[in-house]
């Protein structure tokens, strides 16, 4: 062999980082550029009156359970946490809040007259959503649609005031921008089979395995970060942080290569890319895998791929997170539960009470055992609340608010939604965090949008692409599609060391030939 195949990764955030640590585990040769000073992507962490909070991510999905065995592989599954058994409520427009529904999927009742769902929507939405038992299925067919399809078997209630405030606070997206197979996969076929909606949610419900449907780290999310680049240091993977990609190419025989210092010694044959950093250095490598944010991928990939050329950037939300720390004994019994999704008022609909701005809320130190332990340390009454803003499509008015602003609407939101008499005094730390967020991977058109973009940016060659904007949104979405990028990555890799093996020693290409890949896989 000629030296060891290198690899770029673009891009820190949590795809990078594991696509990153599946390849160097492989033997590959592994640089990471990340254009942030620090690594993590939308899994952060702050420190607030003295207490390391999450400013991103808090959790992630249980499904699949791709997360928590990368957790188990990096030697953390004693730090897994569940979160508490309160549960989250819904606020109505009309002021009024209550625990939501259990028995439910994405807000959807399982049954319509339970009294937890008749204390949200009512008698009467609660006896139009059990007209979906008596309503044939074949009047109204396959729905992909969520929204549409919420509404014509349980009605606006149901989808105004349950599902809604679910996909808000879970997507950042209304119902009706989600797809039913995506949002909810099985659905449409256990309707088909149950007859009825709220018979296809019991069903699915009553096949999920047993346990919590999202778990989280003592310490954090961030600590999962804080792993993950442990590791890659100790094997010797390049990191760099703070610079930019400026700009991506195949170099030309007659370009300059970056100095020598930089590239392995015995290294003989070309590179296959270059990628010139914000500060003009010049990284070269044999493979790039692209994990940004949609907009730089775009703009690395315009160049390289007519597909990407015609398209434009999907407009996608921007959520702002406000973080309070505060001394509040009224919060000692978790009046809310683990925390609060607000419905939104609709047209015709009759709202009482100051409406608050905030999408949802967290009490963080309600639903986390551990951060509860270490905000009361020497502070008894001390609590964490955070609280969402701006959803896909809508304006987000926190965005023209200044810091002061920010906050002292954090906590008017905070006392009407929690239905307390809180006030700035009580506040003792204050956090606000920016992010742009991407398409929900359930949203219509979304997956195959994201198929055809991968598609053509594998077609480049030598290249591969991963990210939130491409697998949709959350850690159990990520990771696995980080993961099968690396792999795609590392069938490359193997095939050209096969190729160059076969090449210099003819009498290895029959053996080589009778090989399996998982087998070579460096």
């Amino acid at each position: 062999m000629t030296g060891p195949r290198h690899v770029l990764v673009i891009g820190g955030g949590v795809a990078g980082l594991v696509a990153a640590l599946d390849c160097v585990r492989a033997g590959i040769r592994v640089t990471l550029v990340e254009k942030a000073d620090r690594a993590g992507g939308s899994v952060a962490t702050e420190t607030v009156a003295g207490i390391r909070v999450d400013t991103g991510a808090e959790s992630y999905a249980t499904r699949q359970g791709t997360v928590r065995r990368l957790v188990d592989e990096l030697g953390l599954s004693d730090s897994v946490v569940q979160p508490a058994a309160g549960g989250a409520w819904v606020r109505l427009p009309t002021g009024v809040s209550a625990p939501l529904p259990k028995a439910g999927l994405l807000g959807i009742p399982s049954n319509p007259l339970a009294e937890d769902v008749r204390r949200v929507i009512g008698w009467r939405g609660a006896i139009r959503a059990y007209l979906d038992r008596l309503r044939p299925v074949l009047t109204i067919g396959p729905e992909r649609n969520l929204g549409d399809l919420v509404e014509k078997r349980m009605g606006k209630a149901v989808l105004d005031a349950l599902v809604a405030p679910v996909t808000r606070g879970v997507y950042s997206a209304d119902p009706t921008d989600l797809d039913v197979t995506r949002a909810a996969p099985g659905l449409n076929n256990a309707l088909t089979k149950t007859g009825s909606l709220s018979g296809a949610v019991a069903s699915l419900r009553a096949a999920a395995p047993a346990g919590s449907n999202v778990e989280g780290l003592r310490g954090g999310m961030y600590t999962l970060v804080e792993a993950i680049l442990k590791e890659l240091r100790l094997r010797e993977v390049e990191i760099i942080l703070g610079v930019g990609v400026s700009e991506l190419h195949r170099p030309s025989p007659d370009e300059d290569a970056p100095d020598a210092a930089e590239e392995p010694a015995q290294t003989e044959r070309a590179a296959q890319w270059r990628a010139i950093l914000d500060d003009d250095r010049a990284v070269d490598a044999d493979y790039v895998l692209v994990a940004t944010p949609e907009s730089t991928a775009f703009r690395l990939l315009e160049p390289l791929s007519e597909e990407f050329a015609g398209e434009e950037p999907m407009q996608t939300p921007t959520v702002e997170l406000a973080t309070l720390v505060l001394d509040a004994p009224e919060l000692d019994n978790k009046p809310r539960g683990t925390g609060v999704l607000v419905a939104e008022a609709v047209a015709g609909q009759r709202a009482s009470g100051r409406q608050v701005t905030a999408k949802a809320l967290t009490h963080s130190t309600a639903k986390w055992q551990w951060l509860a332990d270490e905000a009361a340390s020497g502070h008894p009454h001390r609590h964490v609340v955070r609280l969402s803003f701006g959803r896909l499509g809508q304006p987000n008015p926190s965005l023209e608010l200044d810091d002061d602003a920010l906050r002292a609407l954090a906590v008017s939101d905070a006392a009407e939604i929690l239905g307390l008499a809180l006030d700035e005094r009580q506040v003792v730390g204050f956090a606000r965090t920016r992010w742009v967020g991407t398409l929900p991977g359930a949203a219509i058109g979304q997956r195959e949008r994201a198929q055809r973009l991968r598609d053509a940016a594998i077609g480049i060659g030598e290249i591969d692409v991963t990210g939130g904007w491409l697998s949709g949104t959350g850690l159990a979405s990520v990771v696995p599609d980080a993961l099968a990028a690396s792999a795609r990555i590392r069938q490359l890799v193997v095939a050209a060391y096969r190729a160059e093996r076969a090449a210099s020693d003819p009498h290895t290409r029959t053996s080589m030939n009778d090989t399996s890949p998982d087998a070579n896989t460096p």
